[in-house]
């Protein structure tokens, strides 16, 4: 038994050097929380999640201390499924945050997989089945506001990064210009650098349309949340019948359920459920389940110390994702122990849990 003695949460800040800007938002400070469950064994489990700042942020660090904690206390760590169901609860109340409901449990659920996988000495990638270990990693970049030089330039940064590939930012331009950065992002690359398009939501369906009719030849692996939140599911089953091009999505959504329906309705080709944003790798495996019964491929947004053990435990995982280091310098400072990127290849840690080692002094620099 791995008794739950107590569970901190410590929200780290980092301030980027520039602005980041999508289609619709734009980012200007890389936010997380580092959660740690406590056990009387003397086992600790640990992850960080998620992007919250300013008062979300606050507001999830309370959240996981003052409601989750007391509800997990004396319960036994190793039994994940019974603490997911006993955090659930904090979800029901229809005034509440829901959302931020989710990522508190996300929280909490990767540390208790953490402790588990520590207990019995295995990597959670192999404690959850195991089917590689390793796996291509991309960068989420292209960001707006960069001449198109220096977005060729950032192309042949990841290159020389050793990535596999970038998911481009779209959806804040006109289909027309969009396309012309991809071009110049294709060309800066080569045609065996994998392009994702992300428009983050950005464009109507005509829009989104006629953007993959423009890049038609250029190689786009898959179309992320190209149309609009409101009608989306239908808008996406259009554009990739229409268009023959993938279409990914997933992230926004805060359950299974959610998830499910964009596979029942056609929506998608490529889920991109987010375990720190849906209840935790509990949810996110219970997704991929689903996903292999409709052939829809799993993809992870963002947090690669986390989906790199999920996507390599199934067979229908694809790619783990990173920021450049100015975009999310916490991968790049946090993780003391993590594995060198070679060849566009990233290796799954092989420590128990999700095998990482924080850094203290990051965690010192960073803590508000």
């Amino acid at each position: 038994m791995l008794t739950i003695r107590a569970i901190t949460a410590v929200p780290l800040v980092a301030p980027l050097r520039r602005v980041f800007r999508g289609s619709n938002y734009q980012m200007t400070k890389r936010c997380t929380v580092i959660t740690r469950v406590l056990t009387s064994e003397g086992i600790v489990g640990e992850s960080y999640n998620g992007d919250e700042e300013g008062d979300a942020q606050v507001r999830l660090v309370r959240t996981i201390t003052d409601r989750l904690a007391p509800l997990l206390a004396g319960r036994d760590a190793a039994l994940v499924e019974s603490c997911w169901q006993a955090m659930l609860p904090i979800t029901y109340d229809i005034l509440g945050d829901r959302a931020l409901a989710m990522k508190a449990i996300a929280c909490v659920d990767s540390a208790l997989w953490d402790a588990l996988g520590k207990s019995v000495g295995a990597p959670l990638f192999k404690l959850w089945g195991g089917f590689r270990q390793e796996l291509p990693i991309i960068a989420i970049g292209g960001y707006y506001g960069i001449a198109a030089t220096e977005l060729a330039a950032e192309m042949e940064g990841y290159r020389a990064m050793g990535l596999a590939g970038c998911k481009l930012k779209v959806g804040g331009g006109t289909p027309e210009e969009d396309a012309k950065r991809f071009r110049v992002a294709r060309e800066a690359a080569g045609d065996d650098f994998v392009l994702m398009a992300d428009a983050n939501q950005g464009y109507s369906l005509e829009d989104a349309k006629r953007f993959c009719r423009l890049v038609e030849g250029l190689n786009l692996r898959w179309f992320e949340e190209p149309c609009r939140w409101y009608n989306d599911r239908r808008a996406m089953r259009d554009v990739r019948l229409a268009t023959g091009v993938p279409v990914a999505a997933g992230q926004s959504e805060l359950s299974r359920a959610g998830a499910r329906d964009l596979m029942v309705d056609g929506a998608i080709d490529v889920c991109n459920f987010d375990a720190s944003w849906g209840g935790g790798p509990t949810e996110w495996r219970r997704v991929a389940g689903t996903a292999i019964a409709f052939g829809v491929e799993m993809a992870h947004h963002e947090e690669p110390q986390i989906s790199a053990h999920l996507l390599a435990s199934i067979p229908h995982g694809t790619y783990v994702e990173c920021f450049h280091p100015e975009r999310d310098p916490l991968f790049w400072e946090l993780i003391a122990n993590r594995p060198p990127i070679r060849n566009g290849v990233y290796p799954v840690p092989s420590g128990p849990g999700f095998g990482l080692v924080l850094d203290d002094a990051t965690i010192r620099r960073y803590a508000p």
